[in-house]
């Protein structure tokens, strides 16, 4: 298990019990005690978690994973997700992208892809997807103004819309926290649903890119409703009558 394995597995059980000792978690994780103390150690100076004598507690403030935190899963269903929704971009296109494992997942694939080397465009408000493929020559990035948001890498708020309203996009690929037939697709946090709301509403085609776990879930803010998601991509683990639900109001259901 790696490092970054751990302190996801870690969190998720402060998560759960809201105190843990250090032997609690080595038995857990089945690592050597003096491991846990490191990683209780380094997950407390950047604020994740409380130190205590002989263990750690949760936070007083309820808090998302970082994103680094949240690479480890689902990861295979991402990168079958990520190289399903590329077949869905052509050479030249314009496509926005907002935050998210599964959008950074997109992201590479993209960048990679032998049919896209004549160049695309890539607008987002995502800093690790633009600093990521800054180095990639026949991929011109464009970024949104914002604040950044740490625990998503996302740029939000009023200065995001000054960029949006001067670009139209061919597609734009959707990451979210949940996905409902009644509701539409939902983010934790409503700063980021209200960009992400400008980003689709700026494009052709809306494509949400999404595991099954998230899949009939709501999250707090709304992004849009239903109505304005034309494809979802997401995995072979999607029940058929999930599928079938979206299939009806209107979405074309991509399980790869």
């Amino acid at each position: 298990m790696s490092r970054y394995d751990r302190w996801n597995a870690i969190l998720e059980l402060l998560s759960q019990e809201g105190r843990l000792t250090v032997e609690e978690a080595a038995q857990a994780l089945d690592v050597s005690t003096a491991t846990i103390r490191r990683d209780f150690d380094q997950l407390a100076q950047q604020q994740m978690l409380m130190r205590t004598r002989g263990g750690a507690v949760a936070q007083s403030v309820s808090y998302d994973l970082p994103l680094r935190y949240k690479t480890a899963r689902h990861a295979d269903e991402k990168q079958r997700i990520a190289a399903a929704a590329a077949e869905l971009v052509r050479p030249g296109a314009v496509v926005g992208m907002n935050g998210g494992t599964t959008t950074s997942e997109l992201a590479r694939t993209l960048a990679t892809q032998a049919t896209l080397e004549s160049g695309f465009t890539i607008v987002t408000n995502a800093l690790n997807i633009a600093a990521e493929l800054t180095v990639r020559r026949h991929v011109k990035i464009v970024v949104t103004g914002g604040v950044a948001r740490q625990q998503s890498y996302e740029l939000i708020g009023p200065l995001a819309s000054g960029v949006l309203d001067q670009v139209t996009m061919d597609v734009a690929f959707l990451g979210v926290d949940g996905l409902d037939v009644t509701l539409g697709a939902s983010a934790h946090h409503e700063g980021e649903a209200a960009v992400n709301h400008q980003l689709i509403s700026r494009a052709g085609h809306v494509v949400v890119v999404a595991d099954s776990s998230k899949i009939g879930k709501r999250a707090f803010s709304r992004i849009c409703p239903i109505e304005q998601i034309d494809t979802l991509v997401t995995d072979a683990l999607l029940p058929d009558d999930s599928a079938a639900a979206l299939t009806e109001a209107g979405v074309k259901v991509i399980r790869a």
